[in-house]
């Protein structure tokens, strides 16, 4: 059978099936269009080893001797002479392709590997789209006539051995998405997530690269996995030098068993290999992302709104009053979305109850949303409301009448002797699985948009559970079918309505569910400083318009640090920009420099997202810089941020990447300006550097290479550059 050869922007993948199963044999840099005969790569014979060549293919398996770990991990049950259950039958696979095809005109392809023995299918699907990115997925079918109980159907791709290095990201409640790096060594390395959700603590990237590599330079092959359940990703490293990036769902006991005819479908595994450094990755996921025919809008006259959300500024208590007060304010600084959070629904006066009872609380609202959203909406902005769905408290009417709707271990409710799972912020999980409970979940939720206004939900999600289980089995791959499906009905039925994936902060941001939400809130912390680290790295994956950002309090609320609102609003112009602050209590010269950066943020939301993202690599550890270049390269924003006390006097000369370098630009300084009232407080310099007053102009290699001597800037400020070509 003849190779399949993928190519597309610089990256090639080629298959081959010499050995009778699929292998990718390469996975990297273009080897343009003409091939050697691939029989070259047939690997030596060591001592002490097989005595054929050990095959690492596309669904690595104990039967053509890897040692590693197996794609396919399961077993058949089936009777012996006596009638009795005997499990273990059909634990490894011998998989033999059947049939091998090109799609995608040439950019894909589809592959069918079975055992006829073993009664397994394996059917996979593999996209390589115009910028890069490859996608992975494989369908497993029971051929067989007993039931086959899957334990784990992984998707890998094969890194070289001069990856030497291994990044990922990890974090917690308000820390989400902070890198860790270590040296790649023998062995399986592996990172589970088991909440029952992504996790705060999730690797939203894993990616291996040469020695040093960096945000522009050296080699990098790196993955996603597209899934919001429990997962496990990991690197397995072998002794005979092959190494494999692997991710798979995470399934419980029992938790998937197919019948004779039945199928199971991994997520997706998305990967992508860079010969420019992880910034050559982020343009990867990009280019997918805003290739699809559903990304949100980031062109036309409906793009990301400026967004108010009401959380931080009242919490629970919700009154007419004050609410119209912060619309009429937040609309006359130029908000065009108004997010009433969490506290208007029954019983809901702080977070020990109410969860479940989606129904508009008439003691606080007697008149309904109404007055609200005819305010809001008069005022020339949309609607936007907080929800919780899939949660419900125990002092609700939904729990007291359907305890066993609650998931948790037990096959019978908490009422009738179950047990239940620890409560998390006082709350349980909606069984999902459990069509009735998702039929009500869905009528309400349908109700509410029906019957008023609303432009936008902020879907929250605001625990793990380690004990996600229906009729006594786990369940959190039921669920989060179940939880997919219950966003596309909605979609559906409301297509108008835009929905955000907000859980605790950042612990759903994956692109499983960005297949069926509009953006993700990357976290609940509004703190300008730790939001920098977390947004960067979300958006190595996550472009921004898709990355809730908000400028938070003065004093914010997460972690007591109090920041000037120039730092707070740069820091969230490079996201989906919004507020979520008490406004009421901003002085008037933090309400002008609002004003101006939600002017900054429409005069440039198209190029900050649409264009190129760039992270310079600065050698001071408390400086960074990074922007968004247009994509004919004639325009940038940069943001200069120092995250600490700097080391040295004066940074230096600080380069701008990405820019054309036969192209001349004029740089200037756009805030904070000299009108601001934070301005001197920015910088710790006698003198500015010249440049600074009247801005500077250079040619893009110039700009690059030799760069510009940044302002002393203090800890924790920063100051944003606009770039223009020039002619």
């Amino acid at each position: 059978m003849d190779p399949l050869h993928l190519r597309s922007a610089g990256t090639s993948v080629l298959l081959a099936f010499d050995s009778g199963e699929a292998e990718i044999v390469h996975w990297g840099a273009d080897l343009g269009a003409s091939l050697p005969s691939l029989g070259l790569l047939s690997p030596p014979i060591p001592h002490s080893a097989y005595d054929v060549p050990v095959v690492a293919g596309l669904l690595p398996q104990a039967s053509s001797g890897w040692l590693g770990r197996p794609a396919v991990r399961g077993h058949r049950t089936v009777a012996d002479q006596a009638q009795n259950s005997v499990p273990g039958f059909a634990f490894s696979p011998a998989l033999r392709v059947v049939s091998a095809e090109a799609t995608l005109g040439g950019r894909g392809a589809r592959i069918v590997q079975a055992d006829a023995a073993a009664g397994l299918s394996v059917t996979s699907e593999l996209a390589l789209h115009e910028g890069g990115l490859l996608e992975i997925s494989h369908e497993l079918t029971n051929t067989g006539g007993e039931p086959y109980q899957l334990e784990e159907l992984a998707a890998v791709v094969p890194v070289p051995g001069d990856a030497a290095e291994l990044l990922d990201l990890t974090g917690r409640w308000c820390r989400e998405n902070h890198p860790q790096r270590q040296a790649i060594r023998q062995g399986t390395w592996v990172r589970s997530g088991r909440h029952g959700r992504t996790g705060h603590d999730s690797s939203l990237l894993v990616a291996a690269g040469t020695t040093g590599f960096s945000n522009r330079s050296g080699r990098v092959w790196a993955a996603h996995f597209g899934w919001s359940g429990n997962h496990e990703q990991y690197l397995d490293s072998l002794a005979d030098g092959r190494r494999v990036l692997g991710a798979a769902e995470l399934l419980g006991p029992g938790e998937v068993v197919l019948a004779p005819g039945e199928s199971y479908r991994t997520p997706v595994l998305y990967a992508a290999y860079s010969d420019r450094g992880l910034d050559g990755i982020t343009d990867a996921f990009y280019r997918w992302f805003r290739a699809r025919p559903h990304h949100v809008d980031t062109v036309s006259g409906r793009q990301r709104p400026v967004v108010l959300n009401t959380w931080e500024a009242v919490y629970f208590d919700h009154r007419l009053e004050p609410l119209v007060e912060l619309a009429t304010l937040g609309a006359d600084l130029g908000v065009e979305r108004f997010v009433l959070d969490d506290g208007w629904f029954r019983g809901r006066r702080d977070d020990h109850a109410g969860l479940g009872d989606w129904y508009v609380d008439e003691s606080v609202w007697p008149s309904g949303l109404t007055p609200l959203i005819e305010r809001v909406t008069s005022l020339g902005m949309e609607f936007g409301l907080w929800v919780e769905p899939e949660m419900v408290n125990l002092d609700s009417d939904v729990a007291r009448e359907h305890p066993d709707w609650i998931a948790g271990p037990s096959a019978v409710s908490h009422k009738d002797g179950g047990r239940l799972p620890l409560e998390w912020r006082h709350q349980h999980v909606i069984d999902l699985a459990n069509p009735d409970a998702w039929q009500y979940v869905f009528g309400r939720l349908d109700a509410l948009l029906s019957e008023n206004s609303i432009s936008y939900l902020k879907w929250d999600q605001n625990r793990d559970l380690a004990e996600y289980g229906h009729a006594g089995r786990p369940s959190v791959h039921e669920q989060t079918l179940a939880y997919y499906r219950l966003l596309d009905a909605l979609r559906a039925a409301h297509p108008g309505v835009e929905i955000e994936s907000c859980a605790s902060g950042g612990a759903r941001v994956d692109l499983g569910v960005l297949e069926h939400t509009d953006r993700v809130w990357a976290s609940d912390c509004n703190d300008a400083l730790e939001r920098h680290t977390i947004q960067r790295w979300t958006e190595a994956v996550l472009p921004p318009e898709l990355v809730g950002a908000h400028v938070g309090p003065t004093h914010s609320h997460t972690t007591g640090r109090v920041h000037d609102i120039s730092f707070r609003a740069i820091t969230a112009l490079f996201g989906h920009f919004g507020m979520e602050w008490d406004i009421r209590q901003a002085t008037p010269g933090e309400r002008e420099t609002l004003r101006r950066a939600i002017a900054l943020y429409k005069r440039h939301r198209a190029l900050l997202h649409s264009g190129v993202r760039v992270n310079a690599d600065v050698t001071e550890p408390h400086l960074a810089l990074h922007g968004v270049v247009s994509q004919d390269g004639t325009e940038a924003l940069f943001a200069a941020v120092a995250l600490g006390t700097l080391a040295a006097e004066a940074p230096g000369r600080v380069g701008l990447p990405g820019l054309d370098p036969g192209r001349e630009y004029r740089v200037e300084a756009v805030l904070p300006t000299p009108a601001d009232g934070d301005w001197k407080d920015t910088f710790a310099h006698v003198s500015p550097p010249a440049w600074l007053a009247d801005g500077a102009t250079a040619s893009g290699r110039f700009l690059a290479e030799v760069g510009l001597p940044l302002p002393i800037l203090r800890p924790e400020h920063a100051i944003l550059l606009h770039v223009t070509a020039v002619g």
